[in-house]
């Protein structure tokens, strides 16, 4: 079976299934409406407002894509 999210959003399919998880909306907790988190905590925060789902997801992809080569380029430490 194909895994179309993953087809689309591969750099989120990997965050959540080996760093952490992400959370979508609005909250008294954050001005973000798109977060990803890892047990350390926040790794990657988006803007408050996106016109559509779509858009937050494709920031979020970008996010976590840079936040991972950043992460390899520390993995030394």
């Amino acid at each position: 079976m194909v895994d179309k999210f993953a087809q689309h959003y591969p750099t989120i399919d990997r965050f959540i299934f080996e760093h952490g998880w992400i959370e979508i909306g609005s909250d008294e907790y954050s001005t973000s409406f798109i977060r990803a988190l890892d047990p350390g905590g926040m790794v990657w925060e988006g803007k408050q407002f996106y016109d559509t789902l779509e858009d937050a997801l494709a920031d979020l992809e970008r996010g976590l894509a840079q936040w991972l080569k950043e992460m390899a380029g520390n993995s030394d430490e």
